[in-house]
């Protein structure tokens, strides 16, 4: 049993060297036909890499030609497969551009989106790769609405929306809690006229509140009136977009204070200008 055993393992490691040693003379020293049947046999047994390298020698001799269809798109495919999403995003692309009215365009235009897709990173990071995803998804669902890809895709886009809302409104965070008020505030807007919808509007109109209401209370005298009641403006939106926000009960707490701050802020400027006259 033993000796069968060995026999056998022999023989594996002897059919596994002589493949390998078939391959590297073809990639070495092949012919170009050998070379696109090889690689076409290792892209439909998922020896993606190995494939990849075979195709990278034909594009050259194979350009203009009508295999060249066929090796973009397999390039593009096994660096997908193997989880390179950049370069499978701009040979997908490239092919998209070379071969508008192939019969893979469909298949090709979801995989670049997807491609771009997986490279995007987190939220804290350049979104460079997300807008291009987001663009790429918007492209398919406007030419494919029916696609059986395209509620896969609606998902891919809602997700990368939210990341850069998340994005977004941490940089306005950011800026209240560096205690930046003005800055915050301003960034609060951006953010609540860029993103209508968001799950995070509700928190950002509340630190915009907050800011407005640190900023009314740290300010010179002259400025604090006008500030306490774009404050209590930002509270009245506020309290009509989320009457029943847990949020309400603090930040009318915090509209007592506004008001009290401006009746002592209004006595204090009457009884200047009542010394200046």
């Amino acid at each position: 049993m033993q000796i069968m055993k060995n026999l056998v393992y022999i023989f594996l490691v002897a059919l596994w060297l002589t493949s390998c040693g078939e391959y590297h003379k073809v990639l070495n020293k092949g012919k170009n036909p050998d070379r696109y049947k090889m690689a076409e046999k290792l892209y439909t047994e998922g020896e993606y890499k190995k494939a990849i390298a075979l195709f990278e020698k034909l594009v050259t001799p194979y350009a203009g030609k009508p295999q060249m269809e066929r090796i973009q798109y397999m390039i593009a495919d096994s660096y997908y497969k193997t989880n390179d999403y950049s370069l499978s995003s701009y040979y997908f692309t490239k092919f998209l551009t070379n071969y508008s009215e192939s019969s893979k365009v469909e298949e090709a235009t979801f995989l670049s989106a997807k491609s771009y897709y997986l490279s995007a990173p987190k939220s804290s990071l350049d979104q460079q790769e997300t807008n291009k995803a987001l663009t790429a998804f918007q492209e398919f669902i406007d030419a494919y609405p029916s696609s059986e890809r395209t509620a896969e895709a609606n998902k891919h886009y809602q997700e990368l929306t939210t990341r850069l809302e998340k994005k977004d409104y941490e940089i306005a965070w950011q800026f209240y809690h560096t205690e930046n008020y003005v800055a915050a505030i301003m960034a609060f807007d951006t953010f609540n006229e860029e993103h209508l919808g968001s799950e995070f509007k509700e928190d950002a109109m509340y630190f915009k509140f907050k800011s407005a209401y640190k900023l009314g209370l740290k300010s010179s005298l002259y400025k604090k009136e006008e500030r306490l009641e774009n404050a209590k403006l930002i509270y009245l939106k506020f309290q009509k977009t989320f009457p029943e926000s847990d949020k309400m009960k603090e930040m009318d707490n915090k509209l007592k204070q506004i008001n009290k701050q401006l009746i002592t802020t209004n006595k204090k400027v009457e009884n200047i200008k009542k010394l200046i006259n």
